[in-house]
C-alpha cells in the first residue's frame, strides 16, 4: 500500500497565530496567540500527534483551536469552538487528526473518517471515505489520502483545489487555503487550486520528502535536509533556504516551521504574535 511508506504523525504544527510541539516525554508545549486558549496545551500527557487549526489571513482574529492524539487513540481539543470543532472528547480508535479553520477531521483504524464543526462548504461531508490512511483541512476543504495512492476531497471548490481525483502514486497530502498539495512516491509534488502568487508552482521540484501548505505559500523538505519554498512572501514566511539539517515542516497562515534532527526548531514569517518564538524549544520528537 503506497500510504504506508512515509506516513507518521505531525509532531509540529502551525495555526494563524500560535505554533504546537510535540515534545519526546508526550507532552505539549505552544506559543503564540491564546486568546481563545488555543495554547492551553501545559497539561497535556501521552500526545502522540498535534494538528493546530488554521485561519486565513484575511480573518484578524485568533480564533484557532489545537487537537492532539492521545496514545489510547482518544483525542482531545482547546481552543475557540463557537462551531463545535473541539467536541472530540467522544472519538475513539483515532490514528491520525488534523485541524482547519472552525473544525477536527480524524482518521479510525479502520480507515474511515470522523469530522467535527462547521460543514457550510460540505467540507465535513466525510462519513462515506474508507481505506483513508491520511487527512489534510484547508480553510474550506478537506482532503483525504488512501492507502492505495490516489486523494479524494470534499468542500469548496470555488478554485479547483478539489480536484484530486487523478492523482496516483501519493505518500502525502497537505491542504492551504484554497490550493492542495500531494508528495508522489518519487519526490515529486502535485498541486491544485489557486495560484494568484505561485502556491501551486512545484511541478519542477525534486527529491522532496515532506510538503506543508500555507495560505498562500507551499514548503518542501528535501531528502538533503535543505527546504524549499514558493508562493506569497510578504511576511518572509519562504525565507527558508539557508536551513540546513531538517527533518520535519510546518506551515501556518503565513509563518513557517522546521524541526531539526536535535529537537530543536527554527521558523520564518510573521511572528506578530510570537508564533515563531520556538528558538527554545529543544525536545520536540522527530
Amino acid at each position: 500500500m503506497f500510504a504506508t511508506k512515509r506516513l507518521r504523525n505531525a509532531t509540529l504544527a502551525a495555526g494563524r497565530r500560535h505554533t504546537v510541539g510535540l515534545q519526546t516525554d508526550g507532552t505539549v508545549t505552544a506559543v503564540g496567540d491564546h486568546k481563545f486558549g488555543s495554547c492551553n496545551v501545559s497539561d497535556w500527557c501521552h500526545i502522540v500527534a498535534v494538528a493546530a487549526g488554521n485561519v486565513h489571513m484575511a480573518r484578524n482574529t485568533g480564533n484557532a483551536h489545537t487537537v492532539g492524539l492521545k496514545s489510547d487513540g482518544t483525542v482531545t481539543a482547546v481552543g475557540w469552538n463557537r462551531h463545535g470543532q473541539c467536541d472530540v472528547s467522544d472519538w475513539r480508535d483515532i490514528v491520525a487528526v488534523a485541524a482547519g479553520w472552525c473544525r477536527t477531521i480524524g482518521v479510525k483504524s479502520d480507515g474511515t473518517v470522523v469530522a467535527a464543526g462547521r460543514n457550510n462548504e460540505g467540507e465535513c461531508d466525510v462519513g462515506g471515505w474508507h481505506d483513508i490512511a491520511a487527512v489534510a483541512a484547508g480553510d474550506w476543504h478537506t482532503v483525504g489520502l488512501k492507502w492505495d495512492g490516489t486523494v479524494t476531497a470534499a468542500g469548496n471548490n470555488k478554485y479547483r483545489q478539489c480536484n484530486v481525483s487523478g492523482w496516483h502514486g501519493m505518500v502525502a497530502v497537505s491542504a492551504g487555503y484554497l490550493h492542495t498539495v500531494g508528495l508522489k512516491m518519487d519526490g515529486t509534488v502535485a498541486a491544485s487550486g489557486g495560484n494568484k502568487h505561485g502556491q501551486c508552482n512545484v511541478s519542477d521540484w525534486r527529491d522532496i520528502a515532506a510538503v506543508a501548505a500555507g495560505s498562500y505559500h507551499t514548503v518542501g523538505l528535501k531528502s538533503d535536509g535543505t527546504v524549499i519554498a514558493v508562493g506569497l512572501n510578504r511576511h518572509g514566511q519562504c525565507n527558508v533556504k539557508d536551513w540546513r539539517d531538517i527533518r520535519a515542516v510546518a506551515a501556518g497562515c503565513a509563518h513557517t516551521l522546521g524541526l531539526k534532527s536535535d529537537g530543536t526548531v527554527v521558523a520564518a514569517g510573521n511572528n506578530e504574535d510570537g508564533q515563531c518564538a520556538v528558538s527554545g524549544w529543544s525536545c520536540i520528537q522527530q
